[in-house]
């Protein structure tokens, strides 16, 4: 028999490169729906029942019941510093070490849920920016789904911070920016802020360290996210970083000025609406002036970090601004125990972090 016939007749069906979850929950419109999911595992794109049916003509490879689980998008974390024992703010002396501890991390994040994220570099000496940006920069074209959790680009969080909020940062490694957008440029290295190919994609400011409001316009036109953070700035001086340009807050109520009556600090920017009487508008850091807006803000929603009617009151203040954030240490998915920190103390780990 030719073989073109005794393929017409071979019982091996051909894979069809589609994965049906059954007994599953998705998110749709705000609520949970129990409902199948058929996936391509080719394409690895979402298909709808009918379009796996009558385009795709093919049944399920596999058939998987997910005993009532919900299935959700990847998470995408923007401020991460590390996990399962890895720290991005720590550089080795050989470089290629450094980037076999990023991919290795990038596989183990992905079980977590985390499919995106920004390796964040807490404030370091100038020396160990240079050294280490090169090796955090967006995975783009480079990356494979094997590899695992993709980085989105750098979060630099400090050094331009205040000591009076220092949190867990050492204070003694903070700096002004006394020549503006020099002063950036020398420590984490003008290549590392220059778009397209910068790594380098949020900084958390202190806006009230000298210097620091002026350099704010030309980081939002390299395409770099601003954001408020370890800070003890006035409601005033808040909204004028945000006039200038700035647009996110690291971990609103945490290691920033509280809430007050008579100044509400940064907290405040989630009260206000563009055009109404506590606006400030500014024409002399910015090329082109606008008004203050709500800022987007990460929360820490651990349970310890914030009171759960905080982190409720934050979201009620401004819903779409709202960003769940891990704050993630090298700790994470480490046995409990006492570790080294990287500013020269210890830190003991418990439970489920």
């Amino acid at each position: 028999m030719p073989a073109a016939t005794a393929d017409l007749h071979s019982p091996t069906r051909t894979p069809s490169g589609i994965i049906k979850f059954t007994n599953c929950r998705l998110v749709r419109h705000k609520r949970l729906v129990e409902e199948d999911l058929w996936i391509s595992s080719t394409t690895g794109k979402i298909l709808h029942c009918q379009e796996a049916f009558y385009e795709h003509r093919a049944s399920p490879d596999r058939t998987i019941d997910l005993g009532g689980r919900i299935v959700s998008p990847g998470f995408i974390d923007v401020q991460l510093n590390g996990g399962f024992g890895f720290d991005f703010s720590v550089a080795p002396e050989d470089t290629t070490t450094y980037a076999k501890g990023v991919a290795r991390l990038n596989r183990q994040l992905i079980r977590t849920g985390v499919t995106a994220y920004l390796p964040t570099l807490t404030s370091q000496r100038s020396e160990v920016y240079h050294k280490v940006l090169p090796h955090l920069g967006p995975s783009g074209s480079r990356r494979n789904a094997s590899d695992g959790a993709e980085s989105l680009g750098t979060h630099c969080e400090g050094p331009f911070l205040n000591p009076l909020k220092k949190g867990i940062h050492d204070a003694s490694l903070f700096l002004s920016a006394p020549s503006g957008f020099s002063s950036l440029s020398a420590c984490y290295g003008a290549h590392n802020l220059l778009p397209p190919s910068g790594p380098i994609k949020c900084i958390t400011f202190a806006p009230e360290i000298p210097g620091v409001l002026s350099c704010i316009p030309q980081l939002v036109d390299h395409g770099i996210t601003v954001s408020l953070g370890h800070t003890d700035a006035t409601f005033h001086e808040a909204s004028a970083a945000i006039s200038a340009g700035a647009s996110m807050i690291t971990h609103l109520f945490n290691a920033m000025r509280p809430l007050h009556h008579r100044d509400p600090g940064i907290f405040g920017l989630l009260g206000t609406t563009p055009g109404s009487p506590t606006t400030i508008t500014t024409t002399t850091t910015s090329s082109s002036p606008g008004q203050a807006a709500k800022p987007f803000f990460g929360c820490i929603a651990d349970g310890v970090h914030l009171h759960p009617t905080t982190v409720a009151l934050a979201y009620s203040a401004h819903p779409s601004g709202f960003i769940l954030v891990s704050d993630a240490m090298a700790l994470m998915g480490l046995p409990d125990g006492t570790y080294d920190w990287t500013n020269g103390s210890r830190i003991r780990k418990e439970g489920m972090c």
